[in-house]
């Protein structure tokens, strides 16, 4: 039986700036059940920007929290149902400016979000690019994720490495060290566009920790960006893991 929608929104000016990092650092945040998703034997991270717009929360728009911007660091899994695999993602830190949205998504999804002051910018530039930079404030210093964007937009294309960065449509969020909540995240494949001269300026350690430093500070591996569209995030169920075998 499908279940209901929890969340529906808008998600809208994706960036995703992606890092190779080595799989000993996702393993303690890896919900059971679930194995990394390798790019290319590759495990990677991606710092993510975007505006949640028109949000509803099981169909009501909460004054005050309708539009806004979240920026969240996330790797990517996948899982076995015992019938097909199932591509997802793990969020290990999410931003956004308000605290309601914190308590309501660290309480029943088990997420890790956080609030912070939060901005952001949309600029025309020259060349038919755009710049869009995301913007959160910790201990008193702004913090940045931005990028220079074309303005033609084109269909994703299968098997390419935007498809592996965008197309997962599973959340897995780890309860304890046997039991995983997993929701569906539905929303149409999204149109992608160039990105140039990405920046990516935080401190690493404070908000991910000292074993992200080395390799958030090195060159991405790539970065992309995506119009977004509508969405909708599903009630979550449990999966519970006896021996290393999944039951739903």
């Amino acid at each position: 039986m499908t279940k209901p929608k929890f969340l529906t929104a808008h998600w809208q000016n994706l960036l995703m700036v992606n890092y190779e990092v080595a799989p000993e650092i996702l393993k303690p945040h890896l919900p059971p059940g679930t194995e990394l998703d390798l790019w290319q034997g590759k495990a990677l991270v991606s710092m993510v920007g975007f505006l949640f717009n028109q949000t509803r929360v099981f169909g009501i728009k909460w004054p005050g929290h309708v539009n806004f911007e979240e920026v969240n660091l996330r790797f990517y899994v996948r899982y076995f149902d015992g019938n097909k695999w199932k591509r997802g993602a793990v969020f290990i830190s999410e931003i956004v400016p308000k605290p309601v949205i914190c308590i309501i998504a660290n309480s029943l999804y088990n997420e890790h979000y956080c609030s912070m002051p939060m901005r952001h910018s949309i600029t025309p530039k020259a060349n038919g690019l755009t710049e869009y930079l995301y913007e959160w404030k910790l201990k008193g210093k702004w913090n940045k994720l931005g990028a220079s964007v074309h303005k033609n937009a084109t269909p994703m294309q299968p098997g390419s490495a935007e498809e592996f960065i965008f197309e997962h449509y599973w959340g897995y969020n780890k309860l304890n060290e046997t039991k995983t909540l997993e929701y569906a995240v539905e929303h149409v494949s999204w149109e992608v566009r160039k990105v140039e001269d990405f920046v990516f300026e935080a401190d690493v350690a404070r908000l991910y920790g000292a074993d992200f430093v080395h390799y958030l500070s090195a060159k991405p591996v790539s970065a992309f960006f995506a119009n977004g569209s509508a969405v909708a995030v599903r009630v979550a169920g449990k999966i519970k893991t006896v021996n290393s075998i999944s039951i739903k």
